[in-house]
């Protein structure tokens, strides 16, 4: 790059450009599992063929099938300079739904029109703290709402608007690609199935990935000092199940077996909101665990103890294994059910004692079960008769798009084909494996992007008089845990092993691309609420600024 686009590149304004990108991109709804996510992929590769340099390389953009159905595309499209050097920036351009907007939901993708009504329901009833400050910021005039403006495709404007900064630049050294991915709002087979393919799409365009920003947006409540963000890890995620199996009795007589509920009770006191259980890294510590959903499954009423109770976990990791949660879950269970057992014993014997009668004798102790251990359990009580009958029921909930309803359906039939009695705990996983990941700076590629992001903060703080935070986890889940990571076969196994929904395990391939990502995207507020907002001086000026100044620092100047 010349001294000339060097200076040229300091003046360069892109807030009506990323903002008119942001605001088409928020017109086309995508709200995951629809038909506007399908269609989004050709209106987005559409969009960028009006880039000059499109129009010239057609061949410079791709569109790659989604994993499962219905089938999304990602769009793929790099802007080529010398040699094979490549930053690649992500984003994905799926939402939540529209529904909580009520009765403007008709306007949900129409920013401006969004913010005139919103403004005039605040302003025609008593408001909330939280409604109050959405007010102020929406009549300020530097914050704009609308389904995915925040959550992201603000962020996939700006990585589009360096891409065409970078393809105006004379003498371009190395490549630039932007991933724009379908599906992160459920169970990122955009980004999983694009980095399926990406050995081969870089094999047959000559590149070399050598770094990654994800362009994810962040919260913030305050000044936007928080949003301003550098985060060089992502927080990884567990959704690990207790399928309780009790010992039903009449309600008349509750010491001749033992409620599924007395069980479950102190599996939740051990898990829930247990600061003991958090896991740390770098200094920072994870959210503990907490319940998402715990359910009797008993069908109707009757004068019985319930038999069978379901709990699932949401478990935040920064620096853990699978294998290692794993071990400490089903450990923390197996306590759990024998302080449930020698509780419930003791008040037996003491009610024996009021009535002046000998107690009773409870003999029954407890185990837990990991659902590899469940599956050969069935097998050999059923064969592979009992296998095809689980076939096909996953089979007929594989269009169910709630882990916990299915993996419940069918840890609930494996118990009963292999016959298990309580009292019991069934173990495994409910959902998809999202691995944490970081920088490592004792590798050379991971030191190298840290030096450069470091200079390229520097230059913009200097020129702009702002700031960046540099945090070491992102702390949503996002597409970040599969763009550019690895995960350990040995954790693969053991999540594969004992998640009973193939739907929700990830099989990276052998010659998966690895290389250090880090999250940089704009800020806002209340993501995924009716009043979610993004903040628009940094999202359309500072933020697409500071992503070619990163151009510059990873590709240009070496």
């Amino acid at each position: 790059m010349t001294d000339d686009a060097t200076d040229v590149d300091a003046t360069w304004q892109p807030f009506n450009r990323v903002k008119d990108i942001s605001y088409r991109l928020v017109s086309w709804p995508s709200e995951s599992g629809t038909s506007g996510e399908a269609e989004f992929a050709d209106r987005l590769a559409g969009l960028l063929r009006e880039i000059p340099y499109f129009r010239d390389h057609p061949e410079d953009i791709a569109l790659i099938d989604s994993h499962g159905a219905p089938t999304a595309g990602n769009v793929v499209a790099v802007v080529r300079g010398s040699g094979k050097r490549t930053l690649a920036f992500g984003g994905h351009f799926d939402t939540v739904e529209t529904s909580n907007y009520l009765e403007l939901k008709h306007l949900a993708c129409k920013p401006d029109e969004l913010t005139a009504a919103l403004i005039a329901d605040l302003e025609s009833r008593p408001l909330t703290a939280t409604e109050a400050r959405a007010l102020d910021d929406l009549r300020s005039g530097d914050f704009v709402p609308g389904r995915g403006m925040l959550d992201m495709k603000s962020g996939v404007a700006a990585g589009i608007a360096a891409l065409e900064r970078f393809s105006e630049m004379a003498d371009r050294v190395g490549n630039l690609v932007l991933f724009a991915t379908p599906d992160e709002e459920r169970n990122s087979r955009g980004m999983r199935s694009l980095r399926d393919a990406l050995p081969g799409l870089m094999k047959r365009w000559n590149l070399d990935i050598v770094a990654g920003v994800n362009l994810d947006a962040t919260s913030d409540q305050g000044d936007g000092s928080e949003g301003r963000a550098i985060y060089r890890g992502t927080i990884g995620k567990l959704l690990p199940f207790a399928f309780v199996v009790g010992q039903a009795s009449h309600a008349s007589y509750p010491f001749e077996g033992i409620s599924a509920h007395r069980i479950a009770s102190e599996i939740m006191l051990a898990f829930e909101a247990n600061p003991a259980l958090c896991d740390t890294g770098e200094a920072q510590v994870s959210p503990p665990p907490i319940c998402l959903e715990a359910k009797d499954l008993r069908g109707g009423y009757e004068v019985t103890t319930p038999d069978k109770v379901w709990l699932a976990f949401n478990w935040l990791f920064h620096s853990r294994t699978p294998s290692e949660l794993y071990s400490d879950f089903n450990a923390i269970v197996g306590r759990a059910v024998e302080k449930a057992l020698g509780d419930f014993k003791a008040k037996a014997a003491d009610y024996a004692h009021m009535n002046g009668t000998e107690p009773g004798k409870l003999d029954f102790t407890g185990r837990v079960i990991s659902f590899a251990e469940l599956r050969q359990e069935t097998l050999k009580a059923g064969g592979l008769d009992a296998q095809h009958r689980f076939d096909a029921l996953a089979s007929s909930l594989a269009g169910n798009d709630n882990p916990l309803n299915v993996t419940r359906s069918l840890v609930e039939f494996m118990a009963a084909e292999a016959r298990i009695t309580g009292p019991a705990v069934i173990t495994g996983f409910s959902s998809l494996h999202y691995p944490h990941t970081h920088l490592d700076l004792s590798r050379d590629l991971d030191r190298s992007f840290a030096e450069a992001l470091d200079r390229a903060r520097g230059a913009i703080e200097s020129r702009h008089a702002t700031s960046f935070k540099r945090r070491e986890y992102f702390t949503g889940i996002s597409d970040m845990s599969f763009f550019g990571a690895a995960i350990d076969e040995s954790d693969t196994a053991v999540v594969a092993d004992n998640t009973p929904a193939a739907l929700w395990v990830d099989r990276p391939p052998a010659d998966t691309l690895t290389y250090p990502v880090v999250n940089i995207g704009p800020w806002g507020r209340e993501f995924h609420q009716r009043l979610e907002r993004l903040y628009m001086p940094y999202a359309f000026d500072v933020f697409p600024k500071f992503l070619v100044e990163i151009v510059r620092e990873v590709l240009l100047k070496r």
